[in-house]
């Protein structure tokens, strides 16, 4: 009996250890990805994105800063920026795979943008010392902001 209840914990043990180490490697290095026309279609994850998550990415103004720019039916969080387009029905315009591509490096659709590059740390101008060499957001994020995205779909601002 103790020999079976030392192998489970040892198990549960190498099991706990084994998520840890994905969790800081998606958080540590960039995930490589391809790009196909304006989409990267296949997610950074293996872990599906979590809406709630993402929302909480969203209107957070240390990580995704999306209300700096952009405001959204729904999201009540105070002082929504207007310099981005409304995202109220963004889950309707784009699919998982463009709103992965605008994410992960806006210049890539738009060059003048001013949002920022949240999955790329190569050839950024003007970037803050706590962001040199790491991606605004990890993997995991990148992936949770657009479940949440995907649930915009207001037609109404």
């Amino acid at each position: 009996m103790n020999a079976r209840r030392s192998v489970r914990k040892t198990a549960c043990v190498t099991a706990a250890w084994l998520a840890l180490a994905v969790v800081a490697a998606e958080s540590a290095a960039l995930v490589s990805y391809r790009v196909v026309d304006d989409t990267i279609p296949t997610p950074l994850t293996f872990r599906a994105g979590d809406p709630e998550n993402g929302r909480a990415v969203y209107v957070d103004r240390e990580r995704g800063h999306c209300l700096l720019c952009h405001q959204a039916a729904g999201v009540d969080e105070p002082f929504p920026g207007t310099i981005g387009p409304d995202l109220s029905d963004v889950g309707l315009r784009f699919t998982a795979a463009e709103m992965r591509y605008r994410i992960v490096d806006s210049t890539r659709s738009n060059p003048e943008t001013v949002m920022p590059a949240y999955y790329r740390v190569d050839g950024l101008n003007q970037v803050g010392q706590q962001y040199v060499a790491k991606p605004v957001l990890t993997a995991q994020e990148v992936e949770d902001l657009i479940a949440f995205l995907q649930t915009l779909t207001s037609e109404e601002p």
